[in-house]
């Protein structure tokens, strides 16, 4: 398999920190990869709130996420804190993509980078839907 590359933006709409729990931590002792889609995940639910959103209603409809790419720069312990940075890039008719720094609040050290495809649904009629307009606005500022 080839190295997945995922290039950054220079600005980012939102950020937040997480801390990392004993539960986080894998067999090797440090945060296990599954984590990582958690901690993203988390981010991308705090950004959503931060604008009275939920994965399940942005202005009437949900979204889901079709595709995920993660790539690992640095190994995280039980008690550090993360800051994730989000942006919002490649804006189609019914998608986008969420891209993720996550770095060591103390240190500074880049730790990941993330991406997730996010595809606005209708979960009563189960089928993929436009972005709606007001969500888009985020791809103009």
């Amino acid at each position: 398999m080839s190295s997945i590359k995922i290039d950054l933006p220079q600005n980012y709409i939102f950020e937040t920190e997480i801390p990392i729990r004993i539960t986080d931590m894998n067999y090797g002792g440090h945060l296990g990869n599954d984590v990582y889609l958690t901690i993203i995940h988390e981010a991308r639910a705090q950004f959503l709130k931060s604008h009275g959103y939920t994965e399940i209603d942005i202005e009437g409809v949900g979204a889901v996420v079709n595709n995920a790419a993660l790539v690992y720069k640095a190994q995280v312990f039980y008690g550090d804190l993360l800051t994730i940075k989000i942006s919002l890039e490649n804006p189609g008719r019914m998608s986008c993509d969420f891209k993720y720094l996550l770095e060591n609040t103390k240190t500074g050290k880049e730790v990941c980078r993330a991406q997730t495809g996010f595809v606005f649904f209708n979960y009563e009629t189960g089928n993929i839907v436009e972005m709606p307009q007001k969500f888009r606005s985020f791809f103009e500022k």
